[in-house]
């Protein structure tokens, strides 16, 4: 049950302590896009989004990584001023691997932040990179979203039992 559990549990990308996080050594930022960053019917970033990023960068190298394709990360890409990796295939590895060689950093200088524990958390945790949960900002979600919901539930409830996650009782 470990896999599951993420380092740091916030409210949203808005709550993280990002100075924390540059103190302990992360240089880099993966952001999952849809209900972390976004909703899922959002098109664009609004300009809460646009000022942290661009706060971001000042400190990190910011990356949109997600399981959608390329023309849903497209205006994310040029509006936030990021590279984005498409059809990630969360959990898998392979697209974190690519990352890490693509921009030359180690597993300890990168933070995966998303708001589904099967994909983002699994796959960092996967990776041993920190993984930071965030609550999800829209209860709209695609299929197989719900169905990753589904199988999350009775992985929280595990967690809760045993008081390793507990929902709304966030940590950095």
């Amino acid at each position: 049950m470990d896999i599951f559990i993420p380092d740091i549990y916030q409210k949203s990308i808005y709550t993280i302590n990002y100075k924390k996080l540059k103190k302990n050594g992360i240089k880099c930022l993966l952001f999952d896009l849809d209900n972390t960053c976004v909703s899922y019917k959002t098109k664009e970033p609004d300009t809460r989004l646009k000022e942290l990023f661009a706060m971001l960068q000042n400190d990190f190298k910011v990356i949109i990584i997600s399981n959608s394709g390329k023309n849903r990360l497209r205006p994310f890409k040029e509006k936030l001023n990021v590279d984005t990796a498409y059809k990630s295939c969360k959990p898998l590895k392979k697209k974190y691997q690519k990352i890490l060689e693509l921009y030359n950093f180690k597993i300890d200088e990168v933070a995966c932040i998303g708001d589904q524990i099967l994909t983002d958390i699994l796959g960092a945790n996967r990776m041993e990179l920190t993984s930071i949960l965030v609550n999800r900002i829209a209860k709209y979600e695609v299929i197989t979203t719900r169905i990753n919901r589904f199988f999350e539930k009775f992985i929280l409830k595990r967690l809760a039992k045993k008081h390793l996650l507990i929902k709304g009782e966030y940590y950095d």
